[in-house]
């Protein structure tokens, strides 16, 4: 068996992303003991920010200048990744109401790949997929930032669509509540909030491993 995992957020501690990713992967591995992880951490170790750029520009400008071997090998690189897992773990915090800039630059260069992108072949399709999602506010309904999360719309049409893959998500909000004396009031539901994040990504990596062996 072999999981992939993707993290994105710039917090190697204390972040909550990370943790709930730990907790899928905890139980996906109790469930294939040896099995192979694959890890791309976009967090401390950010694409090129130039790669797509060269890439997109010559596929529609035939004056552009061609872009480096380099880029090209990347998404090469990148899709292989993908495509060798048999399951999925990506875990993402909400930055500014939206996805880490690193997690966009990754995005667009695997969708570069002709059997990833829109109109592939959906290689990835049905494979079992955890998205462990962190939100610092919250977004719910009656929340003074309800519909400011664009990031779980957009990562569920993305993965569950585009990609094909059966997802199951794992989230925790109010997780600047700790920090931030104005959300104190906000402790309890944030406290509540991370147990029930923690409590689907136990029962997530599971069924994900459940799944593989169906």
């Amino acid at each position: 068996m072999h999981l992939f995992r993707l993290d994105a957020s710039i917090r190697t501690t204390g972040s909550v992303s990370r943790a709930l990713a730990d907790t899928a992967e905890r139980a996906w591995l109790a469930e294939h003991p040896g099995a192979t992880v694959t890890r791309r951490d976009l967090g401390a170790h950010p694409l090129p920010s130039d790669a797509w750029t060269s890439l997109a520009r010559a596929a529609v400008d035939p004056a552009a200048p061609a872009p480096a071997d380099e880029a090209r090998d990347l998404v090469d690189r990148l899709a292989e990744e993908l495509l060798g897992a048999d399951a999925f773990i990506f875990a993402v915090p909400l930055y500014n109401w939206n996805l880490p800039a690193q997690v966009k630059a990754w995005i667009d260069l695997v969708v570069l790949h002709p059997r990833l992108g829109v109109g592939g072949d959906q290689p990835l399709r049905g494979k079992p997929a955890v998205l462990a999602l962190s939100r610092g506010g919250g977004y719910g309904p009656g929340a003074p930032k309800e519909g400011w999360d664009h990031v779980t719309p957009y990562l569920r049409r993305l993965l569950g669509e585009v990609f094909g893959l059966d997802l199951h998500v794992a989230e925790a909000e109010l997780t600047l509540a700790d920090v931030t004396p104005a959300m104190a009031p906000l402790r309890g539901l944030a406290a509540e909030s991370l147990k029930k994040g923690h409590e689907q990504a136990a029962a997530h990596g599971v069924r994900v491993a459940e799944l593989i062996r169906a």
